[in-house]
């Protein structure tokens, strides 16, 4: 560049040059001169107005109270936000359902909901069945001993991709119409409602159980399923009364507020209710998909909401505006809606953890889209957040058919979703990413949910596919809140956000984040960043790092942030009587009557904050990066955080760990602990030294598994499987790697599993299979992806490429084994 520039101006003085670089280099590196403000006035102090809705809540034995009100629910009088993970205990196996409900809290989830699918339960008439991975009982009993609450979804009509939305075949033969007061309609349901009684006698929060609510009906007079009964190339015969046809959607939507039939809607909703009470069944909320106008029971139900960014149910790719913050308190997705917004909290049951695919539809689902659509709706004042489906699985066979929705195109038997916890158990990126939002929200709700949402003055003009502009928004009491920062777009081509700087205007003046320099916003990443938080009576004005959990323990109090991808962690104190210590990778500097910490991003970084009531509090920073290996794990009535890359399922003294595909692997424990850790089976060291952390290696026999296999013709595989599950391992994961249409796989001929090709490697856990076949041999059969295929649209570029060019598809290109190890740490 000096050379070219002399070359180009010669007579232009030496010193000049120079002056010029050093000023395109200062400007560069420090970013002042290309800062980009945004401002936000939250001066007049809003504050929730919360009114009470007295038809809901409950108390249990123990005289704890769940109250609602119309901005968020309290339990024992705090403020909590439910964090549920849907999860089908039907779909999957129940020897595993303890270890499933176990990664679900690791998760960070406090509450799962589950549906009782109908048909599944009284496949034939009057003949009900709640054995084996039918038991509902039984999961919810595992769900109590877990301390997880329970949603539990009654139907009658479900949905959930399941054949009719869960309404047995034989109904349809009956002289009645379905979803309706139809006397003899009402009959079965009421028998159902029984049964289900039946199994969760005792299990209430009035009985000291978990079942804190109880969903009636599902998307009712706004979605439906089609009947399973149905011939090739004929017309959708859904499952909806005669009258509510013509408004009845194929999926979630937007709907139109013109239908006659609203008033019998949520008069049959009343319905439902008076009869699930008959029944016992009674919890302190009842809700109501609330989405698309349909139906509720004012002031009685909680309607609850829903977003899905990769929808299957639209002819293309679209822009969603799920990504674009909101007031979702005022302003729900999927208006217009059938009750006045402003009298509930902002609850979401349904946020699209993944999605099913279709036959003709196959979106993937990026694991970065998750976190920022929570962030997004917790900025948009979201005080309830549910995931669909946070647990995948397999849905089972019946007698004479198959019951996932086959009319509508979906796998036989997979219900992967391609959820944060995948249909074998299997742990995808996306849950790393969510629970760092659910530690935060766990362990700050109570100051969370009273805020409320203000939205810049650019909001109302912002559109899907403008992604120059910054996203964001804040919730706030008086003049303490959360910045919420957003830059992901689904199905868009995002790009960094450099040099921001957002003015955030108070009571008394404006906190500007940063106070100099800028923010450097990755591509696809987004950030919660707290101003004047209060940290043990320590004013913090403002850190452009994230909370990610605390300790309240009084001998050791912590609080634990990590830097956002991108963004230089900082910390802006007021000066007052506080003291900072550095512990390593930080440093201070005071200005204008401030503290100011930096801190490094390579490494961890702490400090220590003496307030004026002399009481220390660590403060740890680290990286994204080591954020994503956190997990929390309780023992002698403290809170440490665990950092490793195996998954820690907690248990009363002990955390199991499972290591996929690493017989080797690194855990250190925040608190320093003082005492060696033991271990079930292989080798447990304390490496190094650390004025941080306590730093452990484990080592394990590994396992040297080879899969033999062999190919008959062009379309099928034959995969031996292991005899047994070695000592030592949780299970085995077969994956294939291979292009084409659809898979599917037999054990003794039977179907046991089947994949629709996404453009990603097939991945099957074996050890619910192994022993459970004669010839001990998986057999696989492929179809080839054909020229035109409908779905292309949604696969690699290059797959789509490949099929074009020829008549059909299909290469099978390798087949591993990954052995998933499981050892225990047990912690004195």
């Amino acid at each position: 560049m000096n050379i070219y520039f002399i070359k180009r101006y010669p007579c232009v003085p030496i010193w000049k040059v120079c002056l010029v670089l050093f000023t395109l280099l200062i400007v560069t590196r420090s970013g002042y001169a290309q800062v980009t403000n945004y401002m936000i006035d939250i001066s007049k102090g809003l504050q929730s107005q919360p009114v009470n809705l007295d038809k809901m809540g409950g108390i249990n034995p123990n005289g704890e109270h769940i109250t609602v009100n119309s901005e968020y629910i309290t339990r024992g009088g705090i403020p909590i936000i439910p964090i549920t993970g849907e999860m089908h205990y039907t779909r999957y196996p129940n020897q595993y359902w303890d270890e499933s409900i176990k990664k679900l809290k690791a998760g960070g989830i406090n509450m799962v909901a589950t549906y009782v699918f109908w048909n599944i339960h009284e496949e034939k008439e009057g003949k009900f069945d709640w054995s084996g991975d039918k038991d509902l009982r039984k999961f919810i009993e595992l769900c109590a001993s877990n301390n997880i609450q329970v949603i539990v979804r009654i139907g009658p009509f479900d949905h959930g991709e399941i054949r009719n939305g869960g309404i047995p075949d034989w109904l349809l033969g009956k002289p009645l119409t379905i979803r309706t007061n139809d006397p003899l309609y009402l009959h079965y349901v009421e028998l159902l409602y029984n049964e289900i009684g039946k199994q969760l006698k005792g299990l209430y929060y009035k009985d000291g159980g978990p079942i804190v609510a109880v969903q009636l009906e599902n998307e009712y007079q706004h979605a439906a399923s089609p009947w399973g009964l149905t011939y090739p190339g004929q017309p959708y015969d859904f499952t909806v009364a005669d009258r509510d046809r013509s408004t009845t959607q194929e999926g979630v939507g937007i709907a139109s507020k013109d239908n006659p039939y609203a008033n019998l809607g949520n008069d049959h909703m009343r319905t439902l209710k008076a009869l699930a009470v008959k029944a016992g069944i009674i919890a302190p909320l009842y809700t109501a998909t609330g989405w698309g106008y349909a139906a509720i029971i004012p002031g009685e139900t909680l309607p609850v909401t829903a977003a899905y960014a990769y929808p299957t149910w639209t002819a293309k790719r679209e822009l969603s505006p799920f990504y674009l913050y909101k007031d979702l308190h005022s302003d729900p997705d999927y208006s217009p809606v059938r009750y006045k917004a402003n009298d509930y909290p902002a609850f979401a049951a349904e946020l699209g953890s993944g999605i099913m695919t279709t036959y003709t539809r196959r979106p993937l689902v990026p694991e970065k889209s998750l976190d920022a659509l929570i962030n997004r709706c917790i900025g948009g004042g979201a005080n309830g957040i549910g995931y669909y489906m946070y647990h995948g699985g397999s849905t089972p066979v019946a007698d004479r058919y198959f019951f996932n929705d086959e009319a509508y195109g979906y796998p036989k038997i997979s219900y992967d979703f391609q959820a944060p916890v995948g249909e074998y158990g299997q742990i995808r990126p996306s849950f790393n990413r969510l629970k760092l939002i659910h530690f935060f929200i766990n362990d700050f709700a109570p100051q969370l949910a009273p805020m409320v949402t203000t939205l810049p003055g650019n909001v109302a003009q912002l559109k899907p596919d403008n992604m120059d502009e910054l996203r964001y928004a804040v919730r706030s009491s008086g003049n303490s809140g959360f910045l919420f920062l957003n830059n992901f777009q689904d199905n868009s081509k995002n790009h960094d956000l450099n040099a921001v700087r957002i003015n955030v205007k108070v009571k008394g003046g404006v906190i500007n984040i940063p106070e100099t320099g800028g923010l450097n916003i990755k591509a696809e990443e987004n950030a919660i960043l707290p101003f004047n938080f209060d940290v043990h009576g320590t004013n913090l004005i403002y850190a452009t790092a994230q909370l990610l959990a605390k300790g309240d323990d009084p001998a050791n109090p912590y609080y634990v942030f990590f830097n956002p991808e991108g963004i230089n962690p900082e910390f802006c104190f007021s000066k007052g009587n506080v003291n900072i210590k550095p512990i390593t990778g930080s440093k201070t500097t005071t200005r204008d009557g401030k503290i100011f910490v930096n801190c490094i991003t390579d490494k961890p970084a702490g400090f220590v904050l003496q307030g004026k009531d002399g009481i220390k509090i660590n403060i740890l920073v680290i990286n994204k990066a080591m954020a994503l290996r956190c997990y929390l794990q309780e023992w002698k009535g403290g809170r440490h955080l665990v950092f490793t890359d195996a998954l820690v399922l907690t248990t009363d003294k002990s955390a199991e760990m499972l290591s996929t595909g690493h017989d080797q692997y690194n855990f250190s424990v925040y608190p320093k602990i003082h005492s060696l850790p033991q271990i079930d089976r292989g080798k447990l060291t304390e490496t190094g030294t650390d004025k941080l952390f306590s730093n452990y290696a484990v080592e394990l026999l590994p396992a040297n598994l080879s899969p033999v296999f062999s190919k008959s013709g062009t379309r099928k595989l034959m995969v031996n499987l292991p005899e047994t599950l070695p000592v030592g391992l949780n299970d085995i994961f077969l994956k294939i790697d291979y292009i084409g249409d659809t898979g599917m796989g037999f054990l003794d001929g039977n179907l046991v599993t089947d994949e629709f090709y996404k453009g990603i490697p097939w991945e099957i856990g074996l050890k619910r299979f192994i022993k459970k076949v004669k010839d001990n041999q998986f057999g696989f059969y492929f179809r080839p992806i054909m020229k035109g295929a409908p779905y292309l649209v949604d696969l690699p570029a290059s797959v789509a490429d490949m099929a074009d060019k020829g008549k059909q598809t299909l290469q099978i290109n390798g087949v591993t084994f990954t052995p998933e190890y499981k050892s225990v740490i047990s912690f004195k």
